[in-house]
């Protein structure tokens, strides 16, 4: 690991913290060249994923696009700031546990939905309401009756 500040390559780690029940580890370093400290973040990284969009094509699977759906599904509600990143870990484990190459973008805004859902219930209708593209109030009507029912059942 290179020293932030001065560039050597000898360091030393001082303390190691495990994150996000232990997808990522914190580590504090001491550079042993200039004596100073500086944390690093080590997570798994995640196997080259090719999503496969709605119209056919194909992209690599991208972290940031997800954690901004659920961020904003989740905007102003009484959620712990750190939940958006451990769902997203959540959905990232069971994609890698299924060993894919591509897998189709609606798997991935399924996973996320059940867990919006399970988290908070405006979150999930919120996060439906643009990816089940919803047209009009009747079928948002009809994804909150269901939650309801759904509710009643529990």
């Amino acid at each position: 690991m290179r020293c932030p500040y001065c560039q050597a390559t000898d360091t030393q780690v001082l303390d190691t913290r495990k994150l996000d029940q232990g997808a990522s580890i914190r580590r504090r370093r001491r550079c042993e060249q200039c004596g100073r400290r500086f944390t690093t973040i080590e997570r798994v990284e995640p196997p080259s994923l090719l999503v496969i969009k709605k119209s056919g094509t194909r992209e690599p699977y991208d972290r940031s696009k997800v954690l901004n759906g659920v961020r904003t599904a989740l905007y102003r509600r009484p959620i712990a700031p750190d939940a958006a990143e451990r769902l997203v870990n959540e959905v990232e484990a069971e994609l890698m546990a299924r060993d894919l190459d591509e897998i189709p973008s609606s798997v991935i805004g399924d996973l996320v939905m059940e867990r919006l859902r399970a988290l908070d219930e405006v979150a999930y209708i919120r996060f439906a309401s643009v990816y089940r593209a919803f047209t009009d109030v009747g079928s948002l009507r009809e994804a909150v009756d269901a939650l309801r029912r759904a509710g009643a059942e529990r």
